[in-house]
């Protein structure tokens, strides 16, 4: 796996590419795209990283696998390329979204224009196999995605970190809540939303949070 990424996001994780598990998950994800059906396409693995540098980075919306379906994942989480139809943890998002800001959503369910808000949208496990949830799991990628929310962590402040689920919650319990904000809730997906997620704000708490830390506020 060639590692073609944005320059900002290249510099910023260096050290990752030479370590002996990335080594090992290049060429497992590689074998896999040879003999399986993998999501996202190739060319969008890294997408979260390569649509917006380090620099403009306001806050992180984590997620866990890309989507297993076809057509549904392009390397951005919880998003879906337009026309394809709102999974059902997007359609929860999209419910708390209107509640919260009173916004009423996109019917498309690409959220790239988040991304351009300086929103990084970012799953753990950047690939799986086609219709096995968590194929990719404990390969690698959780490590590298780790890299990222440390060197994120520690080289920017003021960053809203977007924790949906125990999965998430984990995943991001090292972050320092003195120098940034961490939004924690329960998952979006239909399991869990009536358990904490709905009702929680997190659109409004993230641009309350920016303004007073002199930020412009994510146009949702």
């Amino acid at each position: 796996m060639a590692v073609r990424l944005e320059k900002s996001w290249k510099e910023l994780l260096k050290d990752e590419f030479d370590k002996p598990y990335f080594k090992s998950l290049s060429e497992f994800v590689h074998d896999e795209y040879k003999n399986h059906t993998v999501y996202p396409p190739a060319k969008f693995i890294f997408n979260a990283l390569d649509s917006l540098p380090v620099d403009k980075v306001k806050v992180i919306i984590l997620g866990q696998d890309p989507y297993h379906g076809e057509g549904q994942a392009h390397g951005l989480s919880f998003s879906v390329p337009d026309g394809t139809a709102l999974p059902p943890s997007l359609q929860n998002i999209y419910k708390e979204l209107k509640a919260d800001v009173d916004k009423s959503p996109s019917p498309s369910g690409n959220l790239e224009r988040w991304v351009k808000e300086g929103v990084l949208l970012l799953n753990a496990t950047l690939t799986v196999r086609a219709h096995q949830a968590g194929s990719h799991q404990n390969k690698g990628w959780e490590q590298f995605t780790d890299a990222i929310i440390h060197q994120l962590a520690e080289s920017k402040e003021n960053l809203v970190f977007i924790l949906w689920g125990n999965y998430a919650q984990r995943k991001g319990s090292f972050i320092d809540t003195q120098k940034h904000l961490v939004i924690k809730s329960a998952h979006p997906s239909p399991l869990s939303a009536h358990n904490g997620f709905f009702g929680s704000q997190p659109f409004s708490k993230t641009n309350e949070y920016l303004i007073a830390h002199g930020q412009s506020p994510i146009n949702w």
